[in-house]
């Protein structure tokens, strides 16, 4: 049933040639099944059809025309093989008839330059029909014939009619003997679905202005197809690009305490989301209606069925809808927390036979969740992080809290301190007065002697996470909230001799209630017992606005959610042809798949992060804001990010042309690598297609482009005056190399450490459900904390329920794919069209390779204190490859999950 309940029809249909051409069943065993089928455009070499002598060419033929043969290749879905010989059997009969009739699919080349008189050549037709498999055994192969006449001139483009009930999936169409190949790696819908023919292009990639003749019109015309009319709800076949705010995370028709705002607009600036056109609520008519799997993303977006079948989409759906529920049945009491830390370790088991549940609910995920083996004892077992698994008291250490800023799962919230004293910018008759209570007698009292706070300050000494502004709006309604608290904080840091750094000070703030006034206190390491557990009470709040900060800032805003626009804008206004549109491409895939899930089960009303984080259900209000006060295209580049956060400065004379603040920032060391070679990459690539700067501001795809990017995609902030310009090569150049960085290396830098530094959650709880024992206590509250720390910070932690569903998700989270596409392991088919872009691609492979000797060598380098010593993991999130699974290294070219 879940199944059925999350796959779309992906129904390839099993040609039924006669008895004499049934393929045989065991062709398709579950052991064959399970095997990757050839991942998308993971390399440039092209099926050999030599052996099945079916070698596209072209052959002299009577009169004044040429024979060309072509070869359509399908890939079969996963479903080919699970159709049983009930359910779509009529369609099947239909679909195989055609197939024998030499009817399965209709093509139509069209010549690259019109006539002598100006006209369009008229195109030449031939019905392809199936053949059989190829050598692997793993995709299908459809052949034609075309009588093209001599003086129809160079093939342009092809027009593919697919003749049977069900889409299929077309990896290529090769035609002739100077294997002239149209890379399709698409869905085309069935004819009974829509009648348009699809359009594919030559490998070959063309300006609009250096557009052969012949092919203008139908460049224009696939352009206006994926465009739509912004009316009506989208059919899953479909590929229509549009936009929309954020108007579906809530759900007022099932509870109104399910409503949530609108993100998307003058109160709550968002980027735009993908526009399904699903019916609005009856109770909210500015509120889109939910929806479960399968929801409408354009078809291309989809997940490839190895991918969702290996975790993706069916993994995710399944812990969410069949993992969860499960905890929540184990797990009665919603309120429950950890009784001891001893009842923490026993969700983690290093080995053990795993035990089948009787649903097979969790037979899908063979890591996640080890065993829901005693309901009554709630012995879930999970797999051991690696911080865990090397330093069990790492969590403890304050050296750990500060070096995870930099080397971490959340390494862009660090900041240089560079004024005194630190000040709010909010409205001190609403919260109170804006100077900080870290006072420079604090700050001079913890550096103990070594120097002045003037002359740390002057050394850039002092190191800052703030949360304060940005949290302290959402304190009192937040404390409305059942199960959670919160605090405006600031978490002061020192930088050692030895480059690591030290914290110095924590400062917790609330504003003025119901006649109260504002709060503040600051916490500081202390050796005595009753301040050494406040300081790591503080220090637990601390994490939870982190770790909240990290998943909806710096993780969903600046890299899911930003990106969406970028995707939607380049299939509207860049052509399948246009160069950059194929630069793009493969950082581009999968993230509105993904995005569309989140908003499903992840960031919605009473999805994961408002269950189990501090902000409940103002989360992604909280999102909206830091969109508005803190993002700014021109600071995603990792070396503009820096330098915003003052953790660089400019230097002409640096390896990177900047120098960091921290030397050892082993985020930022690594980054600044995997930023090179990505620019250097883009480089070449723009440079080679845009030789005049001229060909930049006078492309009318690309500027419409980046017009729409700018002012409907982040329309909320299309007047801002830092958006760059798009006039010359090195302007492109920037801008490309931002969209590839944050979609590939950023997005990898704060995703996949997830399970190793937050599944074990002392080290990383997701919220705080208790208030500080000394902010107004009762005498019973603080004789409490008296006579049982541990408890109250147990009781600080997460719930019980909280923390598996967390610790389950960020499994899934953490995981590579069968299919994975790393950055610069494989190149596009079309890159390989031009001698000077494979070039470069290779030198990029190359530097890649390189990248994974230098991280290997930083990491036993015993001299980077921050990536190397007793206990610690190394520091492997921006290394390129990986294997499947949760390894902790490993950079997509894509978001992909």
């Amino acid at each position: 049933m879940l199944r059925d309940q999350i796959h779309r029809s992906h129904f390839f249909n099993l040609p039924l040639l006669g008895n004499s051409s049934i393929i045989k069943r065991s062709t398709y065993s579950p052991a064959v099944l399970r095997q990757p089928f050839p991942a998308k455009k993971h390399n440039n070499t092209r099926i050999n059809y030599s052996c099945s002598n079916i070698k596209a060419k072209y052959s002299p033929s009577v009169g004044k025309s040429m024979t060309m043969k072509g070869v359509i290749t399908v890939q079969p879905t996963i479903s080919d093989s699970l159709v049983n010989v009930t359910v779509g059997l009529i369609k099947h009969v239909v679909d195989g008839v055609k197939d024998h009739l030499k009817r399965s699919f209709l093509l139509e080349l069209v010549a690259a330059n019109l006539d002598s008189s100006g006209k369009e050549k008229e195109r030449v037709k031939a019905y392809a029909s199936y053949i059989g498999l190829d050598d692997d055994g793993k995709l299908y192969r459809y052949e034609c014939m075309f009588e093209v006449p001599q003086e129809f001139g160079k093939i342009g483009a092809v027009l593919i009619e697919n003749k049977h009930h069900s889409e299929m999936y077309l990896k290529n169409v090769v035609l002739g003997d100077d294997e002239i190949t149209f890379t399709c790696e698409s869905w085309i819908h069935s004819k009974h679905d829509n009648p348009d023919k699809r359009i594919f292009f030559t490998d070959k990639s063309y300006l609009p202005s250096e557009t052969p003749d012949g092919l203008k019109s139908l460049r224009e015309k696939d352009l206006l197809s994926l465009r739509g009319n912004g009316e009506g709800e989208r059919k899953t076949f479909e590929r229509i690009y549009d936009y929309d705010m954020y108007d579906d995370l809530g759900d007022p028709d099932t509870s109104s305490d399910l409503g949530r705002p609108v993100l998307g607009g003058e109160k709550y600036p968002y980027p735009r989301r993908c526009r399904t056109g699903r019916k609005m609520t009856s109770t909210e008519p500015w509120s889109e209606s939910r929806t479960t799997l399968p929801f409408y993303v354009p078809r291309d977006e989809d997940f490839s069925e190895i991918k969702e079948a290996s975790f993706g989409a069916r993994t995710l759906y399944s812990v969410l809808h069949a993992v969860v529920p499960t905890l929540d049945s184990i797990l009665t009491d919603s309120n429950k927390g950890f009784s001891s830390f001893k009842d923490i370790e026993l969700l983690y088991d290093e080995g053990g036979d795993d035990i089948p549940m009787e649903n097979g609910l969790l037979s899908c995920l063979p890591r996640l969740v080890k065993s829901v083996a005693d309901s009554t004892q709630n012995a879930l077992q999970f797999e051991t992080p690696r911080t865990m698994e090397r330093d069990s008291f790492s969590w403890f250490h304050d050296e750990e809290f500060c070096r995870q800023t930099l080397a971490g799962v959340n390494p862009y919230s660090i900041k240089l301190v560079t004024e005194w004293p630190l000040m709010s910018k909010l409205d001190p008759k609403v919260y109170g007065p804006a100077e900080s209570a870290i006072t420079k007698e604090i700050i001079e009292q913890e550096i103990g002697g070594l120097m002045t706070l003037d002359e740390a300050l002057e050394q850039k000494k002092l190191f800052l996470l703030d949360y304060h502004d940005l949290l302290l709006p959402y304190v009192n309604k937040v404390r409305e909230l059942e199960g959670t608290t919160l605090y405006g904080s600031r978490t002061l840091m020192f930088l050692t001799s030895k480059g690591t750094l030290r914290p110095l000070a924590i400062e917790l703030s609330r504003p003025p209630n119901n006649g109260k006034p504002q709060w503040k206190h600051v916490y500081t390491p202390c050796w005595d017992s009753t301040g050494a557990w406040l300081w790591k009470l503080a220090k637990a709040h601390v994490l939870a606005h982190d770790s909240g900060y990290h998943e909806l800032v710096s993780h969903w805003l600046r890299t899911h959610c930003v990106t969406e626009p970028y995707i939607i804008a380049t299939k509207r206004h860049l052509s399948k042809m246009h160069p950059v549109q194929r630069l793009l491409c493969p950082h581009l895939r999968y993230t509105m798949e993904i995005n569309s899930l989140a908003r499903l089960a992840l960031i919605n009303a009473g999805g994961i992060i408002e269950s189990s984080f501090s902000l409940a259900k103002y989360s992604m209000q909280l999102s909206s804001d830091a969109y508005a006060q803190q993002w700014r295209f021109d600071h995603e580049a990792l070396p503009d990010d820096l330098i915003s956060r003052g953790m660089a400065i400019e230097d002409e004379n640096a390896s990177h042309g900047i120098k960091l603040t921290i030397e050892d920032y082993p985020f930022a060391n690594d980054g600044l690598l995997l930023w090179d070679a990505i620019k250097q990459w883009a480089t070449a690539y723009i440079t080679f297609y845009y030789p005049q700067p001229n060909l930049v501001e006078s492309d009318e795809e690309l500027q419409s482009w980046w017009t729409e990017i700018r002012t409907v995609g982040h329309g909320d902030k299309k007047n801002e005056p830092w958006w760059p310009n798009l006039k010359t090569q090195q302007d492109l150049i920037k801008v490309v190399s931002t969209i590839m960085w944050v979609s590939s290396a950023h997005h990898s830098a704060v995703n996949f450490g997830q399970y190793d530094y937050a599944g074990y959650f002392p080290n990383r709880p997701t919220i705080a459900r208790i208030k500080m024992p000394n902010e107004d206590p009762t005498e019973e509250e603080w004789q409490t904390f008296l006579n049982k720390p541990e408890d109250v910070l147990l009781n600080c932690f997460p719930t019980k329920i909280q923390a598996t569903k967390v610790m389950a998700v960020l499994d899934v989270l953490s995981s590579h794919s069968l299919d994975e596409e790393y950055i610069g392991a494989n190149m596009e088919a079309e890159w390989g069209e031009e001698p000077a872009i494979k070039a470069a691609f290779e030198e990029f492979n190359g530097r890649l390779k390189e990248l994974e000797g230098i991280i290997d060598s930083r990491n036993r380098d015993p001299n980077l204190k921050n990536r190397y010593g007793a206990g610690l993991v190394p520091y492997e999130l921006l290394k390129p490859f990986s294997e499947h699974g949760v390894t902790g290294k490993g950079v997509p070219y894509s978001i992909s999950i």
